[in-house]
């Protein structure tokens, strides 16, 4: 920012001293640099998070809030006010602020290259590509034309007697551009990262910022010395030659420093340094060249090798910037945005018509291709919102069209006030545009009855179909139950294209540090699809998983635990399980031979999950039966012996459905144990229509029957008290692991005794009963029915998946 506040140039302005004697000695710390930026600083931070408070009813980002700070406390507000303008932000001292800011701006693009993968953008899908481009040719077009009406047009046009090509390309880019950290935060706030749609805008958000930077640059190249055509074109081969040398020499050094920083060591401060350096080095260079210091470090950063190296950088660094730097460089732009500059109809007037296309291509341009890429019109229509998000990008763009004085005060004015418009409404379109409550509460139950044939199913082609189950873990004491139910889950055909485990490391958010880092990595810069960190919890997982061939995919959620069942769900959805396996929220300990007492906020997870779930749900609750022996055992040796316990009901009949698919591990002995009744209800039989309940369990019986397993054992009893049906339940707990249904419709069922209190609901009556009588582990399941919709895509946290 070469130019200051009101037209003052540095050249100009009496430099200040750094540091004062202090007030005893008569010298006021407003007359020097060094105390005054302090104070500078703590009212930047003070103001945009106030601001950014008061936004968060309506679900704004915090750039909104930045932004608009920046403006109040600039010549629009209070900078019209004489002695606050002259004490607090003297011309004379925006020579260092500037810097600063400046210097944030730099790191930044330093962090947002860090977590662009360029490999990541070669694989994406054609989908993403095409939606970019259109989203970015028709704003862009639109923008060229936008700026005939401008004065800079006529103006520059007849000085020079020539096109004013850097104008036009500085306003088709500011039009064109999409804010990728800004559009991550927003999504991962509406919680649509992990969607479809989301996954689609990020990526193409991606992949219009880095045209958009290119295109960027070029026009820096040009707004150079007009008077010679060689000046620009010696700064754009110059610049050129800087993107291949650092394609060339820099990915080199990198994989030199990264492997003597192996995974799970520290990182030494030299090597940090020495990135840093780099970092520094190549904003120099490219300074030199004529083009903004940022693109140096831009390159730099997707250059950067992704992995533990570049987290240890951006977990250094990005708290400083993100939360003192980078905000002095929205009030630098805020000090630079004289609103009252906009005072004619025809300003106005050019405002309006700003807007207007600025929306207009964008979501056109994104809907047209989205709509010709086979996206369904609403989810293009959201598309469309999502890609006119703008924010940091766009004033980056404006303020280096500033400072090259191709934007006049006035027009740098519109652009920045339609720049925070168009960021504002994204929020509020998205939401009514996008309801995926509402959705998920009146979509059909078809899809999630193809995922349960893959359990039920008679044909032999649909047994091959892929099951997908996603497990929960609380703690590492988790691992071996789970695994060991994996594999009694695993199935006759003992490959990776049939049985497909997600596991999801449940982390508390308020009690770590680093998780509350990645997650506001992941609600800055998009972290959920580059990030490839996993934690001790899940690498342990997936170990004790690798011999028993089965395809394994790591997420992490991180949420505060009130809201953690809602990742769960949203997970389970995005990832069409037809079955999510929870932990019981209580821990057995085999020394002890009793449960320990833990958090009892995983049970209210439990129980959330199992109101909210889009499929079915099981609990395990280990007894120690399950995680005594070595979880690495090979398969050849596994054995289980498995008793279901069938009383009626659709959990019931999902539990079995489990039970049997169970059975078709060679290592598994199952029986099936079918308890009812000797005066079944006829009052089923007066209701309407419907198939009665009872016949339901018949039928489906009947169909077990017929197809059972060899190994399989099938015992039916009827009982005639409650007595003689508890006595029962107490006879076959006599095995490793136990499958029941949470709830049955059986009447003798609901006269158990725990009726009376139970102290663990979301385990049924019978699953209450086994807990406090036997000790054997049991598996509480809970079939998937519309009774309860899925609240899948309306939570505000992040959830981190490892590719």
């Amino acid at each position: 920012m070469a130019t200051l506040v009101n037209g003052t140039s540095p050249e100009t302005v009496e430099m200040m001293k750094a540091t004062s004697n202090g007030v005893f000695q008569g010298e006021s710390p407003l007359d020097f640099a060094f105390p005054l930026v302090i104070l500078q600083i703590c009212l930047v931070v003070a103001v945009t998070r106030s601001l950014a408070f008061l936004l968060r009813p309506m679900r704004q980002p915090r750039v909104v809030a930045e932004i608009i700070g920046g403006i109040l406390l600039g010549p629009s507000a209070l900078g019209r006010v004489t002695a606050y303008k002259n004490s607090l932000f003297p011309a004379k001292s925006l020579t260092v602020l500037d810097t600063l800011a400046n210097l944030g701006l730099l790191l930044f693009l330093f962090l947002v290259g860090l977590e662009i993968d360029l490999k990541s953008l070669r694989r994406t899908g054609k989908k993403a590509i095409s939606i970019a481009t259109g989203g970015m040719l028709l704003p862009f077009a639109m923008g060229v034309v936008t700026s005939f009406a401008f004065p800079e047009f006529s103006s520059t046009s007849g000085d020079n007697n020539r096109v004013p090509v850097p104008f036009i390309i500085f306003m088709g880019v500011a039009l064109s551009l999409t804010a990728f950290g800004v559009l991550a935060r927003i999504l991962a706030e509406l919680k649509l990262l992990t969607t479809d749609l989301g996954r689609i805008s990020i990526s193409s958000a991606a992949i219009n910022d880095v045209f958009a930077w290119i295109l960027l640059a070029l026009a820096i190249s040009l707004s150079g010395d007009r008077s010679s055509l060689l000046v620009p074109l010696w700064v754009l081969l110059s610049g050129t030659a800087f993107v291949i040398a650092c394609f060339t020499i820099a990915p080199q050094i990198f994989k030199l420093i990264s492997r003597r920083c192996p995974e799970g060591e520290p990182i030494a401060e030299k090597y940090v340094c020495l990135a840093l350096c780099a970092v520094l080095i190549a904003g120099f260079a490219t300074d030199a060249i004529g083009i903004h210091g940022i693109f140096g470090a831009f390159v730099i950063g997707c250059l950067f090798p992704k992995g533990h190296f570049a987290d240890a950088i951006v977990e250094k660094i990005e708290d400083l910037v993100m939360g003192l730097l980078l905000p002095l460089y929205f009030v630098m732009s805020g000090l630079e945005t004289d609103i009252t500059t906009i005072h004619r109809v025809k300003s106005w007037g050019r405002l309006a018509l700003v807007i207007v296309t600025a929306c207009f291509g964008k979501i056109v341009g994104t809907v047209s291709a989205a709509l010709l890429s086979k996206v369904e019109l609403r989810d293009s229509l959201v598309l469309g919102v999502l890609m006119n998000t703008r924010g940091l990008a766009e004033l980056i763009v404006l303020n280096i069209g500033k400072d090259r004085k191709v934007l006049s005060d006035q027009t740098f004015a519109i652009m920045v006030l339609m720049a925070i418009f168009t960021t504002f409404i994204t929020t509020p379109l998205l939401m009514a545009l996008y309801k995926p409550s509402e959705t998920m509460q009146t979509q059909d139950s078809d899809s999630y009855k193809n995922r349960k044939r893959k359990i039920e199913s008679e044909k032999e082609e649909e047994q091959t179909q892929q099951l997908k189950v996603l497990i929960c873990l609380q703690s590492g004491k988790d691992i071996n139950p789970m695994v060991k139910l994996i594999e009694a889950s695993h199935g006759r055909n003992q490959n990776k294209e049939t049985f497909c485990v997600y596991v999801m490391h449940l982390t508390q958010l308020s009690k770590r540090p680093s998780s509350i880092r990645m997650v506001q990595k992941a609600r800055r810069n998009g972290l959920p699809f580059w990030n490839k960190k996993r934690d001790n919890v899940l690498v342990a997982f997936e170990e004790s998983c690798n011999v028993r061939n089965v395809s394994v995919r790591s997420v992490t959620a991180i949420s505060p635990l009130v809201t953690v069942h809602e990742d769960i769900c949203s997970s389970a959805d995005s990832k069409h399980a037809a079955f999510v396996i929870l932990p019981f929220h209580r821990q057995w300990s085999s020394l002890e031979q009793e449960f320990e007492t833990v958090r009892s906020e995983f049970q209210g997870i439990n129980k959330r999950v199992l109101e909210n779930s889009p499929c079915s749900v099981g609990i395990l609750v280990d007894r120690g039966g399950l995680s005594d022996n070595d979880s690495v055992v090979a398969s050849r040796s596994f054995s289980l012996s498995v008793n279901v316990l069938f009383f009626g009901g659709g959990d019931d009949r999902e539990a079995l459905a489990y039970g049997l698919r169970m059975a078709e591990h060679p290592g598994i002995e199952l029986t099936i144990v079918a308890i009812s009744g000797s005066d079944i209800s006829k009052s089923y039989i007066l209701e309407a229509q419907e198939t009665p309940p009872f016949l339901l369990d018949e039928r489906f019986l009947a169909a077990i029957k017929n197809k059972a397993a060899i190994s399989t054992r099938f015992e039916e009893r009827i009982v005639n008290s409650t007595y003689e049906a508890v006595k029962i339940i107490l006879e076959f707990c006599k095995c490793d692991i136990l499958l029941v249904g949470k709830s049955s419709e059986r009447p003798f069922v609901s006269k158990l005794p725990v009726m009376m209190k139970m102290d663990y609901p979301e385990l049924g009556p019978v699953g209450n009963l086994i807990l406090i009588s036997t000790s054997v582990s049991v598996l509480v399941v809970q079939q998937y029915t519309t009774r309860n919709p899925s609240v899948v895509g309306s939570v505000s946290v992040a959830v981190v998946e490892t590719p």
